[in-house]
């Protein structure tokens, strides 16, 4: 039995999305010199990459990128991250996912910064699926999509083929 996928966003509307974000990024920390985007691992840090390209090409903003190591089947192992927490204390940090399915994950990575003073935390990702189990939301949403809990939203990160299927 073959599945079959249907694309939500295709690597144009990603784009658009990508850059509709950085502008709103840009506009929430329009005084500061720099931000932190701390992207979750695998999707939610090549999102920060994009993010951070291209809110380097619109702002004078200096973006330090950050990976954030989430185990996603137990969430409540230690965090890691590429960033000491002394190259993030006191700056606007934004963390950044692919999708907003259950909140698990980027309620988790929430959790980890909170203990440390930041000056703003934002979140930012490119699917909200609207089924969360954890009062969180994402601040910065390419797009929101209703759909059933049966039903898989899959990033795909491909040369010339970036896209969103719905599967």
């Amino acid at each position: 039995m073959t599945q079959s996928c249907t694309v939500i966003l295709n690597k144009k509307q990603i784009a658009h999305k990508l850059k509709r974000i950085a502008y709103q990024i840009y506009e929430t920390n329009v005084d500061d010199d720099e931000v932190v985007i701390a992207g979750i691992k695998e999707n939610g840090f090549l999102l920060a990459k994009k993010l951070k390209v291209i809110l380097e090409k619109i702002s004078p903003i200096k973006v330090l990128l950050c990976e954030v190591v989430i185990d996603k089947k137990m969430p409540t192992n230690p965090i890691q991250t590429s960033l000491l927490q002394e190259e993030y204390t006191g700056k606007s940090l934004l963390l950044v996912d692919d999708v907003l399915h259950s909140g698990t994950t980027l309620i988790y990575g929430v959790k980890h910064f909170l203990n440390v003073p930041l000056k703003q935390f934002k979140t930012a990702v490119l699917v909200d699926r609207n089924h969360k189990k954890y009062p969180i939301k994402a601040d910065f949403k390419g797009i929101s999509l209703s759909t059933s809990l049966n039903e898989n939203v899959a990033v795909i990160f491909e040369k010339n083929n970036d896209r969103a299927v719905l599967e």
